[in-house]
């Protein structure tokens, strides 16, 4: 059974940076193309960024040159390194996980197969 847990959220002033870590289970991690999405009370889920199978690293404009995300083949993990953070960046962040590489593109969340519970990022002013 695929089970992702998010973890490393919390509060933080902007300007500030937090990590976040998925922690996979259950299938051949590396076979898989994960990434994270968020979503703010109000707002449409959004894709942040995500990872090929190949371990190349795609980024949201809104997120380019501020967030880098990683990942521990041998730790079966996800992470996700934001930095410099702002208010707007405050949502629940989610990471997912699908076989389906080319679903990211679009982040096709509608379809992608796996997700975690979600871990909250309050960035205050």
């Amino acid at each position: 059974q695929v089970q992702l847990e998010e973890s490393g959220g919390g509060s933080v002033q902007a300007g500030g940076s937090l990590r976040l870590s998925c922690a996979a289970s259950g299938y051949s991690y590396s076979s898989y193309c994960m990434g994270w999405f968020r979503q703010a009370p109000g707002k449409e889920r959004e894709g942040v960024a995500y990872m090929d199978n190949d371990g190349n690293p795609t980024y949201a404009d809104s997120v380019k040159g501020r967030f880098t995300i990683s990942q521990d083949n041998a730790k079966n993990t996800l992470y996700l390194q934001m930095s410099s953070l702002k208010p707007e960046d405050s949502a629940t962040y989610y990471c997912a996980a699908d076989l389906r590489c080319r679903l990211w593109v679009g982040y096709s969340d509608r379809l992608l197969a796996y997700w975690g519970h979600g871990t909250q990022v309050t960035v205050s002013s």
